[in-house]
Order: structure tokens, then C-alpha cells, then sequence
């Protein structure tokens, strides 16, 4: 999941490209000359929000009402077998009300709520299925949400409908104080009279006094409203969508996916280096070795320079499989930690790189060697397509978090897009609860920064 805010993007899920020269896609920002609290009133959120709060009332009579009736007649036939039956339509039913709800949610508080867990079944049949409504436990959260959201949008709509028309008539008063006929000498609202004496609301100090009370309960009430649907937000969060529990496995199962999928990747390259390195350079090596061994008695001299090129082919495999072995996992990492080992990566990058890492001690083993990679192909980005002229690798802990930051003076426009390596990173990261943040301008510097839980 990645979410854009201009040029930063968070994102909680690296091959070529990640600084793509594309153009600035970043919409100017709206500017507005009044104070948010003289905007609201007018705004279209405060006006969304408050027909949510009209609909609620009309809604949650209909759905309160389907549910205790449904409930009752089912719980009423138990005592036969068409109770069953009753029950799991009357659940059926409200599911779908609720999807109407979530719809409403989404149409007017903008709140993307995700639909329930679906239904469990094991077989096909009609018994199944009831048997699958009845053990739902999302089946059993609509009704909650049923009995729960209607004594509270009796309490919104009487809120917001009060506040909001007392708070438009006071504060447009001079606008159709005309419309009260005129007795006795007095144009205006009444607001006490008898025999004895009368009062309007007719001389210009009482109207600006009630335009200004209107004014103060137009301005409050948008915040009114919005505190007021605050709550239907988490009613339909907590009651509508699908539960913590599912959502975490749903989450865990698509991260042990990554992981499958990044640890196949890992052995393929691991395979394809082997292949195209080391061993072609073995197999060379072995041949070139087999004719010295034949021209070692006609011509000694032409044997010694085949076996000076065969040492040198020696140790240039020796030193691919270092760096094959090192990318598996460096025994400078296992031996002394990352201050150590990032100071290795530093050394061979192709820009100057300043390293500082402040940790009271060793984190997990495996967010260890996680973080490692991490600043390991972020530094080859900064080589391959940065152009800057030098870096910094940061490390340190944040309470329960460990957090990375690399930063270079290149030429910005890093994203983790399609296809990109940064994304693969932040898939990564993301299969164990971690966080990559993007932060480049085009033209630069690029901030990004990856935060890691401290244990595995």
C-alpha cells in the first residue's frame, strides 16, 4: 500500500531506474483566504456530513426495525426448525443493509470501508449456507451495529437538525424578519408577551445581537456535526467491516506470499550468478589447466603463462563467490554488526558515504540482516543513478522501531513506481511490519527512510 502526498510517499509493502526522469506530477495547492472556522459552514464536507446525519435517522429505523422483528420471529420459531431458517435470512438481510450503509459511507463521510469476511462454507447446500450465516461473526456484528446506531441517529439528526436551523435563522433574521406581520406597532418575533407588557425582536442592537448569536451557532456547528459523525465512522469501522483478526491474517498470508516469492527470487539469482560467474570461470580455469598439463613437456614456457592465467582466473572466481557470499549474508554482520558492516558497504560504494549508527545494542538477527540489504541496494541507487556527489547512512532506534536513513545531493525524482526497485524494497520491508518513506524532489536531495521492528 503507498500513499502520495506530493512528493513524499509512505508506502508498507531494487532492478533498474529508480530515479525515473518523469515530470512533476504534483497538483498546485489550493489556497484559501478565509480561517478554516469561517470556511466550514460552506464547505462541502459540513454539508455531506450533515445529509449523512439526515439519512441516518430514515435508515436506521428501517434497518433497527428489520432486525428486531427478524430476530424476534427466528429466536420465537427455535422451538422449530424454521426458526433456523428465519434467523439466517433475517442475518442474510441486514449483511446486505449494511452494504448499503458502507455505500452511504462511502458517498458521504468518504470513508472506504472494506466489506465483511465472506461466508465460510463448507460444502454447497442450503444447510451449509445457513450454517455459515449463523456462525458468522460478521452476520452478528450487523446486528450489533442495528441495535446500537439507531438510538444514536435519533441523537444526531435531533443534534445537527437543531443546531443547524436555529444557527441559519438567527444568523439570516434580517433577511425574512419581514414575513411577521405588524401588531400592535411591532414588526419582528415575539419572543414574550401578556397583558401587561410584550417583547420583539425589532430594533436594529436585537437584530445584530441575534445575527451575531446566529453567526457564533452557524460557525460551531460544522465541528458539532463532524464530532457527531466521528462516531458513525468508527461504528461502521468497527461493526461493518471485517474484523482485526481477519484483516491481520489476510495481511500475514499476503506477507509470507512476498516472502515466498522474494526468497525464490534470491535462490534464482543465487543460481544465475553461480552459473554465469563462478562456475563458467571454473570450468574455463579446469580446461585451460588440462592443455598446460598437455604442453608442459613440448613447450614449458607456453604451459607457465596458460597457469599464470589460470591463477588469475583462480582469484578473480575467488572473489565473485566473496561477493556472492556476502550477498547471501556477510560474516562481517554476523561478527561485529551493522556499524561494521555498513561501514564495508560505505567503502565500496562509488560516492562518499558517512556513516552513523546509534544502537544501545543488536537488534534481531533477521531485522539485522533485513536492514543490511536495505542500505545495501538503496547505496547502489545513490552509484547507479543519483549523480550525487556524496551521501549519509543513519541508523538508530525510535522506542520499539529501528530506523534507517539514507540521503544523497543527486538529482532527486526517486519513487517507488511499477516496476521499480524501489518498490520491491518496500514489498519487503512491508512482509515484516515494516515502513519505507520516500521523500525526492526533482531536483533533490532525496530523504528516504526506512523504519523496521526491533524484533522479529
Amino acid at each position: 500500500m503507498a500513499t502520495e502526498y506530493g512528493h513524499r510517499t509512505w508506502s508498507r509493502f531494487a532492478d533498474e531506474d529508480d530515479y525515473p526522469n518523469v515530470p512533476d506530477r504534483q497538483e498546485p495547492a489550493r489556497r484559501h483566504f478565509l480561517p478554516p472556522a469561517l470556511r466550514a459552514p460552506v464547505e462541502a464536507r459540513t454539508w455531506r456530513e450533515f445529509g449523512y446525519l439526515l439519512l441516518s435517522l430514515p435508515m436506521s429505523i428501517l434497518t433497527f426495525t428489520y432486525a428486531v422483528t427478524m430476530i424476534s420471529i427466528g429466536a420465537g420459531l427455535l422451538i422449530t426448525f424454521l426458526g433456523i431458517p428465519v434467523l439466517a435470512a433475517g442475518l442474510a438481510g441486514l449483511r446486505g443493509l449494511g452494504a448499503v450503509e458502507r455505500a452511504r459511507a462511502r458517498g458521504l463521510l468518504h470513508l472506504d470501508v472494506e466489506s465483511p469476511e465472506p461466508l465460510r462454507q463448507k460444502k454447497q447446500g442450503a444447510m451449509s449456507w445457513m450454517g455459515a450465516v449463523l456462525k458468522s461473526g460478521a452476520s452478528w456484528r450487523h446486528v450489533l451495529y442495528a441495535l446500537f446506531h439507531f438510538p444514536w441517529a435519533i441523537f444526531g439528526f435531533v443534534v445537527s437538525v437543531t443546531f443547524w436551523t436555529v444557527g441559519w435563522s438567527l444568523f439570516t433574521y434580517p433577511l425574512w424578519q419581514w414575513v411577521f406581520p405588524m401588531y400592535t406597532g411591532q414588526d419582528g418575533i415575539q419572543l414574550y408577551g401578556d397583558e401587561t407588557h410584550q417583547f420583539y425582536l425589532d430594533s436594529p442592537f436585537e437584530i445584530l445581537v441575534t445575527c451575531l448569536i446566529g453567526l457564533l451557532i452557524t460557525l460551531v456547528t460544522p465541528w458539532i456535526i463532524r464530532a457527531l459523525t466521528s462516531v458513525d465512522r468508527l461504528m461502521v469501522l468497527g461493526l461493518l467491516g471485517p474484523s482485526r483478526l481477519v484483516t491481520r491474517v489476510v495481511e500475514l498470508e499476503s506477507d509470507r506470499g512476498v516472502v515466498v516469492d522474494t526468497a525464490a527470487a534470491d535462490l534464482r539469482r543465487i543460481e544465475r550468478d553461480l552459473h554465469d560467474g563462478a562456475q563458467a570461470r571454473l570450468v574455463t580455469l579446469a580446461m585451460d589447466l588440462g592443455l598446460a598439463k598437455e604442453k608442459l613437456r613440448e613447450d614449458p614456457q607456453a604451459a607457465a603463462r596458460m597457469v599464470d592465467e589460470a591463477h588469475g582466473e583462480v582469484k578473480t572466481a575467488l572473489q565473485e563467490l566473496r561477493d556472492l557470499a556476502r550477498g547471501i549474508h556477510p560474516a562481517v554482520l554476523t561478527d561485529r554488526g551493522l556499524d561494521a558492516a555498513l561501514s564495508s558497504l560505505a567503502a565500496r560504494c562509488t560516492v562518499p558515504v558517512q556513516v552513523e549508527v546509534d544502537l544501545p545494542y543488536r537488534p534481531a538477527a533477521a531485522i539485522e540482516g533485513i536492514a543490511y540489504f536495505t542500505v545495501s541496494e538503496l547505496l547502489q541507487n545513490v552509484s547507479k543513478h543519483s549523480k550525487a556527489r556524496r551521501a549519509t547512512v543513519d541508523v538508530w532506534r525510535s522506542e520499539n522501531r529501528l530506523m534507517l536513513q539514507v540521503m544523497d545531493d543527486g538529482i532527486g525524482g526517486a519513487g517507488p513506481g511499477q516496476g521499480s526497485g524501489l518498490s520491491g524494497l518496500a514489498e519487503r520491508l512491508d512482509a515484516v511490519d515494516g515502513v519505507l518513506a520516500v521523500d525526492s524532489p526533482k531536483g533533490g536531495p532525496t530523504s528516504i527512510t526506512a523504519e523496521l521492528p526491533w524484533r522479529g
